[in-house]
């Protein structure tokens, strides 16, 4: 029996929670486990006001405590629901958890360069490989996606792993590694066709 993949059309809020204070300091947290930060705290209420009005019923989140605390925020005194998703945790960067990144630039140069030429090439040592993340995270969304069929879809995820998810569902190269490990506290709504 032949079984056909109908694409689903989807609306993806991509969340990033609030800075920890590895995002402050330039750091490589991958799926080191942080709350937020006092700027990440006010990034989260800034999100929480500038999503007020947009209407999803659930909120799917990465275990992290800082994804977790954005996506209460975000759920405080609506009617939303808050799903922690184990696939959604950061990418596991192994003997790169809490090094600066300067220090990567610095000591590992062509590593470096990979990370903004070529991101899916890379794999720390001890970690893992963000085509290994995008596989990971692939069936999750498609089932997000397919569970809220005309309505938006948030997930909160950590970076980089929120900008796998984005590049996923935009189709697009993953853009600058090294940019995206200490983005924080923003959002982005990607209108995809998820096969």
């Amino acid at each position: 029996m032949i079984t056909l993949r109908v694409p689903v059309m989807s609306r993806v809020l991509v969340i990033r929670p609030g800075a920890t204070k590895f995002d402050d300091e330039q750091r490589i947290k991958g799926s080191l486990d942080m709350p937020m930060s006092d700027r990440g705290v006010v990034q989260a209420n800034q999100l929480a006001a500038e999503l007020a009005d947009v209407r999803f019923k659930t909120i799917y989140t990465a275990p992290c405590e800082s994804a977790r605390e954005t996506a209460a925020r975000l759920a405080k005194g609506r009617d939303i629901r808050v799903k922690v998703v184990d696939v959604f945790r950061n990418l596991d960067h192994g003997l790169w958890h809490g090094k600066l990144i300067e220090e990567v630039r610095r000591n590992q140069p062509r590593v470096y360069r990979t990370g903004l030429e070529s991101p899916d090439d890379i794999c720390p040592p001890g970690g893992e490989t963000i085509r290994a993340a995008r596989l990971r995270v692939t069936k999750a969304v498609r089932k997000a996606a397919k569970k809220s069929r005309d309505e938006i879809v948030a997930i909160v995820a950590p970076d980089p792993l929120a900008t796998i998810i984005q590049s996923l569902l935009n189709g697009e190269r993953l853009p600058n590694l090294w940019q995206s490990q200490t983005d924080s506290g923003n959002w982005n709504l990607v209108e995809s066709e998820i096969p």
